[in-house]
């Protein structure tokens, strides 16, 4: 196998998937953060590919920003949409096999049954389009590829919500969280772990899939059960999501089935409590 090009390293989930890499011994992963290889400059990343002649392409790099994108509606676009084109084409010439990360944020999530892969797409803010039209380019110029889209990203790296709450819950007595949002939090070392299994594995089931961790809860029973495993004494009131207005509006119903992921990758996905609990005790 060749090498295998990780771009957006720097990140969260490319953080995540140096420590899986390390613990799994996985050899030929070449980090690539942002400041090294920017997915918009097609002059280096063409030297990329022509140094390295990868056998994989991993994509973390991504405009995250929800309600920042509201306003920047072309950078957001440059990033998740066009970067992934300059991608996608470099992976078509090189037989590089593309695993490109996405979002529930691409649903409306007007429903209540968990979304499969086949359901519309219908994003409500600019970010969910965004990452959305970044899926659809892909095809165009290349047949081997992974998406798969992910929720409520957390790890002991970076900035995300689980970081936030302890933080949050140790500077004051009360915290007011949403109620009326579901869906399902992803441990991103349980992400790694998937999108290195489909590379070890050798995959050739190609196409679009849902990962997150198993079961679902709202924001407020999740920033609970945070407290509940750091023992944090905050007193903590559920809120609709009227009572918080943001620039973006968010899905109110995300939770994904993994179905999909369960048969085809052959992956085991644990259930969002014990990923949690697993992320907490290495926080400790």
């Amino acid at each position: 196998m060749g090498s295998i090009l990780v771009f957006g390293a720097s990140g969260q989930l490319g953080q995540c998937l140096a420590r899986v890499a390390q613990d799994r011994n996985t050899p030929n992963l070449v980090f690539l953060p942002e400041a090294q290889a920017n997915i918009l400059n097609t002059e280096a990343l063409a030297a990329l590919f022509a140094q390295h002649q990868p056998s994989y392409c991993i994509n973390c790099a991504a405009y995250t920003a929800v309600d920042k994108a509201e306003d920047e509606l072309e950078m957001a676009r440059k990033i998740n949409r066009d970067g992934v084109v300059n991608l996608s084409k470099l992976c078509g010439e090189h037989g590089t096999v593309l695993i490109q990360i996405s979002t529930d944020f691409v649903f409306a999530g007007t429903g209540n049954q968990p979304l499969v892969e086949t359901d519309a797409a219908e994003p409500i803010s600019v970010y969910g389009l965004t990452k959305l039209e970044g899926e659809q380019v892909i095809a165009d110029h290349t047949d081997r590829y992974f998406i798969l889209r992910t929720s409520w990203l957390y790890s002991e790296f970076a900035n995300n919500f689980v970081k936030t709450m302890l933080k949050l819950g140790r500077e004051r007595e009360e915290l007011r969280v949403i109620w009326d949002q579901v869906g399902t939090p992803t441990y991103a070392i349980d992400l790694a772990g998937c999108i290195l299994t489909i590379i070890e594995t050798q995959n050739q089931q190609f196409g679009l899939y849902h990962y997150s961790n198993e079961g679902l809860t709202s924001w407020y029973d999740f920033a609970v059960a945070i407290f509940e495993l750091s023992q944090t004494t905050v007193r903590t009131v559920p809120i609709r999501t009227a009572e918080y207005p943001t620039k973006a509006t968010r899905p109110l119903y995300s939770v994904m089935d993994k179905t999909k992921a369960k048969t085809q990758l052959g992956v085991a996905i644990p259930h969002w409590r014990a990923s949690l609990q697993e992320c907490m005790s290495r926080l400790d």
